[in-house]
């Protein structure tokens, strides 16, 4: 997924474990590690403003986009396919 998540960054900029910033932000410890590993779908806008107050940090250092590989990669086998410069 080309949505990062960097929870465990700023938890250990902070010095905080996981079992205490779910504490602070109100969902279980379980939940809190979905969103942490990436195995999240979606997040709660209420949740995203309340781990970044928990952790006093902005959304962009929870979250980032990085581009998916594998969508590079067919990309560039479709347009070498059509006989069309790949532009990188």
């Amino acid at each position: 997924m080309p949505i990062v998540v960097d929870i465990d960054v700023m938890l250990a900029r902070r010095k905080m474990s996981v079992g205490e910033l779910a504490e602070r932000v109100g969902i279980t410890p379980a939940n809190l590690a979905v969103l942490k590993n990436g195995r999240a779908k979606a997040v709660r806008f209420a949740t995203l403003a309340a781990l970044c107050e928990a952790l006093a940090c902005q959304p962009g250092d929870l979250l980032r986009w990085q581009a998916d590989d594998t969508a590079d990669t067919a990309g560039a086998a479709h347009a070498e396919e059509e006989g069309s410069p790949v532009r990188g």
